[in-house]
This record gives C-alpha cells, structure tokens and sequence, in this order.
C-alpha cells in the first residue's frame, strides 16, 4: 500500500496552492532550487531539508508533513465490516491507477456503483458472481479517468439510474436538493465538494446492517494525507474538504478515487492540508 501523493506530490501541490515561489520555498528548506525541483518529482528529501520550514511556509501542518516523510499510512481496513462494499482499483497502461466502489442490499441485491474506473469487466463480473441487479450509477466528478467505463455499463444495464451534479447532465440525471435515494435498506445522501471539480460531490452511504460505520465516496476530494488539486479554485476545494467531509463521524470510511481508504479520524490527525 502507498499513498496517492508522495512528499514532493504534497509540496508541489502546496506551493501552488499558496502561490509560493520556487527561489523562496527551497530557501525555507535549505535547499537549492534543483535539490527542490529533485523533492518535488521523486518524494525523497535530502537529509538536510528542513521539511518543518518548508511545510510552514507552503500551508502544509509542519508535524504531519515530516510524518508523512517518515512513512505514515493509513491503517489497512477490513472491509468485511461493510459486506456488501467492493474496491475496484484499475490501471491504464501509463500507470496511473483509479478507485471505483460498488454496494448493494444484502436482501434485495439491488447495487449502486460510485464513479466508473477504466474498465468494466471487473465490475460486471461481480455484479453477475452476486447475482445484483445495478440500479444506480452515482458519479463523484466527470473528470475522463472516472467515467471512462460508463459506456459499456449503462449498455450493459441501460435502466441504472444516472446520478451526478454536472450542469452539462440532462435534467433528471442531476441531483437534487436533500434527494434520498433509497437501496435497499442502505441509505444514499450526498454534500457538494465543489473544488477540485465543479460538478465535485461526496456521497454518503448509511444504514448499514451490524451499524457499520458510514462510508463516504469522496472522489478526489481528499485522499489518504493529501487532496486533489484545487484545479479551479484551492480556497474552495480545501474548505470543502473541511466543512463536508471532516466534519463526518470520526470512524467514516473515506473512500477516495485514487489511493488506499482512510477515515475522517485519521485524515484528522494525519493530512497535512487540514
């Protein structure tokens, strides 16, 4: 397991995010400007990198930025605590690697899928071994890496109900003020993460049976100790962050669309944009 972004991925990101110069953020750190340039693309710090400074400077948590410079993880989830929740990690040929989430009722089998991945035979293969039937396709952003199978799924089930906050979307596949939607006995919220995505929205499953914990499909929101790029507005994308998802009971599981899962109480602790 590793983390989406790596130590030079979390400086890079931060610099940007507070419009610091290169000249100035190696000089926080000690370093020259291509011993910066060197952190920034591989993740490994000199010895001699003052990685508290630099943190400081940039809006990065000095404590949690060494920390995730010494290796901290999130701790691995047993997942059999939510049963009827599957993980689909895939992977294009450049190497870069998506999340997507399928739930279902235990009773009804009826599923809902969150975002779409690269590829479909995974997801249709689980849906047919447990004999689901898929209701609801939710999508977190439409970003190309997380509805790129869209297309074969909904010819494959044509009747699953599309789900998203894009003005682009057609009237009835956006979503609602306060809208329930209803799967089974589990229940499906969402909160607006606007942000890294216009249309970013984080979905919120509940009323699992054994009272699990909530799980939130967060999309690239968060990830486990960073956050997605502030690509039209960081102040925006990192104050969502805070008000609508860190404000979630501690023990929700954070599922991101990149990346190992997370919780509230341990991004609380551990993210250094937060």
């Amino acid at each position: 397991m590793q983390l989406e972004d790596h130590l030079g991925d979390l400086c890079a990101k931060a610099r940007a995010m507070s419009g610091i110069s290169t000249t100035a953020a190696a000089s926080a750190a000690g370093l020259s400007e291509a011993e910066l340039a060197d952190l920034e693309a591989a993740g490994q710090a000199p010895a001699k990198a003052k990685l508290a400074a630099l943190g400081q400077l940039v809006g990065l948590d000095p404590a949690k930025l060494v920390a995730i410079a010494a290796g901290w993880l999130p701790t691995k989830k047993d997942l059999s605590i939510w049963r009827e929740l599957r993980v689909f990690t895939t992977q294009d040929t450049d190497g870069l690697t998506v999340n997507c989430y399928l739930v279902w009722d235990e009773v009804t089998r009826d599923a809902a899928l969150f975002d779409t991945g690269l590829e479909a035979p995974p997801i249709l293969d689980c849906i047919a071994a447990e004999q689901l039937a898929l209701k609801h396709i939710f999508i977190t952003h439409s970003h190309w890496d997380h509805v790129e199978a869209l297309p074969p799924l909904r010819a494959a089930w044509p009747k699953a109900r599309l789900h998203s906050s894009s003005q682009s979307a057609p009237v009835d596949q956006r979503n609602k003020p306060a809208e329930i939607t209803h799967l089974g006995g589990l229940r499906i919220t969402y909160r607006e993460t606007p942000g890294h995505a216009e249309d970013g929205v984080t979905y919120l499953v509940g009323n699992w049976q054994e009272d699990a914990p909530l799980v939130a499909l967060v999309g690239d929101a968060i990830f486990a100790g960073s956050m997605g790029r502030g690509n039209p507005d960081w102040k925006l994308a990192r104050q969502k962050v805070r008000e609508q998802i860190l404000t979630l009971p501690a023990d929700t599981l954070l599922c991101p669309g990149h990346g190992p899962l997370t919780t509230v109480a341990e991004e609380q602790a551990h993210n250094p944009f937060f």
